[in-house]
């Protein structure tokens, strides 16, 4: 008899591409993921997916079995949810999305305090707008530009971040800092490149956004290292001789402690609008309020420092 959870299995696999960021969706291991699709694999008689390096791919058969589930999982998640909320009255539960920097920079320490229950979801931006239309979501902290096409969310902007040069403290910036104020663009190009680069593999549009708007051409080289995250790239900074072009919201308590320093801000300003997504049909308004009030009043703090 086939098991409802290797459905759910096979929709993340499906919707993530990858057994890793499946079984991140699922709360699950990636070994149990792949014994849950191998199991529904074995139990339909037919491949679902062409496993790759990069991807899982859906096959024909993967893509017919998709369309013909998708709306009762969606469906049954939905009743989940309900019955879980409803069959419990002590505290309402909050369903979050957002990269993690910002979870850890804004909302992690002050988790033990709140009065309500919270599930938090890391991911793509694009993932978690999906997410929320599909009622899996309350509330997502995103720096995309509003899609105007999906009536159901509402997004309402709530402070700036510009992307920056960083250097850790080994690098010998006075070149770069003679080639700025002479606006020698082209020889700065050249030493940039030639230095050490942090980046991550979410952060590679703010990374060519900014070469190409202070430089006015696209880089025509990768970073050395390509990390998780913005939080690894700074602390490598600590002690490597690299640079990075990061979101100073993330970065501006390191250069005040003097951890790394600032090398440029950009001849013009490189920046993404965050905004606070929700739905329409919004629940839990005191307690979704409650969230943008930390986050508001965590860039506040941020910007007067």
């Amino acid at each position: 008899m086939v098991n409802l959870e290797w459905y759910r299995t096979f929709k993340e696999v499906y919707e993530n591409g990858t057994l890793t960021k499946a079984a991140n969706a699922l709360y699950s291991s990636q070994p149990g993921v792949s014994v849950h699709l191998n199991a529904l694999e074995a139990y339909i008689g037919k491949k679902l997916f062409e496993r790759t390096t990069r991807k899982m791919i859906p096959t024909e058969e993967g893509k017919f079995l998709y369309e013909y589930i998708i709306n009762s999982i969606l469906k049954l998640e939905k009743a989940e949810q309900h019955f879980r909320r409803s069959s419990k009255e002590r505290k309402p539960s909050v369903h979050i999305g957002m990269c993690s920097e910002m979870f850890q920079l804004v909302l992690e320490n002050k988790v033990p305090d709140l009065e309500f229950d919270l599930i938090a979801k890391f991911g793509s931006h694009i993932d978690l707008i999906k997410d929320l239309s599909n009622g899996l979501l309350d509330l997502v902290i995103t720096p995309k530009t509003p899609d105007t096409k999906k009536a159901l969310v509402t997004y309402t902007s709530f402070a700036k971040e510009r992307i920056v040069l960083v250097a850790g403290n080994n690098v010998d910036t006075t070149e770069i800092d003679r080639l700025i104020e002479e606006g020698n663009w082209k020889e700065l190009d050249g030493v940039l490149q030639s230095k050490t680069w942090y980046s991550a593999s979410n952060e590679m549009e703010h990374f060519r956004r900014f070469w190409f708007e202070n430089l006015g051409k696209k880089p025509v080289f990768k970073p050395n290292y390509i990390l998780p995250n913005i939080s690894s790239i700074i602390r490598c900074l600590y002690q490597a001789e690299g640079m990075a072009l990061v979101p100073d919201f993330l970065c501006k308590k390191d250069i005040v402690e003097g951890k790394i320093k600032l090398v440029w801000e950009g001849k013009v300003a490189t920046e993404n609008t965050l905004h606070f997504a929700t739905r329409s049909d919004l629940k839990y308004k005191k307690e979704l309020n409650y969230i943008e009030d930390i986050f508001i009043h965590k860039f506040e703090e941020i910007r007067h420092m």
